[in-house]
């Protein structure tokens, strides 16, 4: 069955709950930036984002230099976000604390 996307009224009930994720300029994705003490601790949380994202067979698009982090969250199958984006965003966030500083 394919994954749908998410429509105008989901989205914004989906950023309302992920506080630092913003949506890119087109509406076809979640983006967010993480900053990190040092290399090793982006790398160590990009480590763990990508062992949930395997679980989720659902994976991030990224950008990392050194103690930064940009995931960009999008269902290539539905044509924009879905609630997988969503649901990844969520787990990614509940790192957020242990982590990452504000970016």
């Amino acid at each position: 069955m394919p994954i749908a996307a998410l429509t105008t009224s989901e989205r914004e009930a989906a950023l309302a709950r992920l506080p630092g994720w913003t949506l890119r300029e087109d509406c076809l994705a979640l983006t967010r930036t993480f900053k990190f003490a040092d290399f090793a601790e982006a790398f160590g949380f990009m480590a763990r984002v990508a062992i949930m994202a395997e679980k989720a067979d659902h994976h991030p698009e990224w950008f990392n230099v050194y103690n930064r982090v940009e995931i960009t969250l999008t269902t290539h199958d539905a044509g924009g976000l879905s609630t997988r984006d969503v649901a990844l965003a969520e787990a990614i966030s509940r790192f957020q604390n242990m982590y990452a500083k504000p970016a």
